[in-house]
């Protein structure tokens, strides 16, 4: 089988076969198809598109490229939650310990932040100790004792996809549905869990721009999962604002145990208690209504606090940072950003709030650089709010002294304010099941 009859066939709007997509991922990862065949077939992809069987067929693929976890010794208990990237989301952070402490079984690979979007992992490395890679043994060990362990992601884990995503990150050939929805579930399939919530974001913060594009990623992730017998839902959700108040690693774990202690944001609890809820009511069969009343109980009682603490100690990290979170090293230089007008904040530009976060230190311009732990931006104004001139609209935390003029006129220009108030935007605009 040819490599360029594969290519012919897609540019001329034809299904590929099984065969062919599987020659392709093969070849591929051995080495033996060079970049120029991919990048044609994936500038063909974009093009003309794939069917529900070849996105399905090519996930597969992807996914038995590699490593494959085993969970099958809970049973239909594990189930796993993914964001496909946005600003302030800390979310694994708080529905991890909620589903642990009800019984699910959360055996979690995460990822690092690169751009505006942050990463579970960088943001679990703020806290002292904390080992974001185990020994498979020590791994599932965890998971069956404490119900959660959040590592960073096996290097062999979906190779393929790996290799593919780089190659389309250079050739302008990301912005293909197929391509997005194969890549993003050939991981999560491989990582093992049974059940799988994904959190699909919208908005000027997130990928997907629309909610169009949204629901019909959304749709398609479902549809592959299906196909490999696997229970998916997926919420659709809005990522024009950034999530809670905090952007920024040791910013957004603070938030986090805020949130598991019953206070903070409270937009940020009702996402996490729909991802939670959502989560439990796959791995347990409970209704949606029984599985968000036990969310609720579960902050409320402080069981699911109790069972972040279990669990980042487990993993090495120093639980008295949880309890007295001043110990968290703070950045030397805090700065606020005040209003110069007065009104209603009517849009946040996300995307922007995100890449100042960048500036300060908080992310990444480029893979494997170096990030500040203590940078970030603390949020008191979000769209809908009324402000004053001169009120305090969010604080720059950094130890990047020469960045903060810069940083402070960057978040001025990423807020609109204007007379009237704005209409309210929803949280949570669908599910997918």
């Amino acid at each position: 089988m040819r490599m360029y009859d594969i290519i012919r066939h897609k540019r001329d709007g034809l299904p590929l076969s099984e065969a062919e997509i599987r020659c392709f991922v093969t070849g591929y990862t051995a080495g033996d198809i060079p970049d120029y065949q991919a990048s044609a077939l994936a500038m063909a992809i974009c093009f003309n598109g794939m069917d529900a069987a070849e996105t399905a067929t090519l996930t597969d693929a992807m996914m038995r490229s590699g490593d494959q976890v085993d969970l099958s010794c809970f049973g239909a208990y594990t189930v796993d939650k993914h964001s496909t990237g946005g600003v302030g989301d800390k979310t694994s952070l708080i529905v991890g310990p909620i589903v642990a402490s009800l019984g699910g079984k959360v055996a979690k690979m995460s990822g690092r932040g690169l751009g505006h979007t942050g990463g579970t992992v960088d943001k679990l490395e703020s806290i002292p100790g904390y080992r974001t890679e185990l020994p498979p043994t020590d791994f599932i060990a965890q998971v069956e004792q404490i119900g959660i362990a959040i590592i960073g992601q096996s290097a062999n884990l979906a190779p393929a996809d790996k290799k593919l995503y780089a190659l389309r990150d250079v050739t302008a050939t990301v912005d293909s549905m197929p391509l997005i929805a194969s890549s993003i579930m050939s991981k999560k399939l491989a990582a093992g869990a049974h059940n799988i919530v994904l959190d699909v974001k919208v908005g000027n913060g997130a990928f997907m721009k629309t909610r169009e594009q949204g629901e019909e990623l959304a749709r398609q992730m479902v549809a592959i999962a299906k196909s490999c017998e696997r229970q998916v839902s997926a919420l659709v959700t809005n990522m024009h604002v950034p999530l809670g108040w905090a952007v920024g690693n040791t910013l957004e774990v603070l938030e986090a145990v805020e949130i598991l202690q019953g206070k903070g944001c409270p937009r940020l609890r009702q996402l996490c208690e729909a991802l939670a809820a959502e989560m439990l009511s796959l791995c347990h069969g409970w209704t949606p209504e029984h599985s968000l009343q036990k969310v609720k109980e579960a902050i409320d009682s402080g069981a699911a606090f109790a069972r972040m603490q279990k669990w980042i100690v487990a993993q090495g990290g120093d639980g008295a940072y949880l309890t007295d979170t001043t110990r968290f090293p703070a950045a030397a230089v805090t700065q606020d950003v005040v209003a110069q007008t007065g009104g209603y904040i009517a849009d946040m530009d996300a995307e922007q709030i995100g890449n100042i976060g960048v500036l300060l230190g908080a992310g990444r311009r480029q893979k494997g650089e170096a990030i500040d732990h203590a940078a970030g931006i603390r949020l008191w104004k979000k769209t809908g709010d009324c402000v004053c001139a001169g009120d305090c609209l969010a604080t720059l935390h950094t130890n990047r002294a020469d960045v903060v003029g810069a940083a402070q006129a960057a978040y001025r220009a990423a807020i609109t304010i204007q007379d009237a108030p704005p209409q309210a935007q929803p949280l949570l605009y669908t599910i997918v099941r």
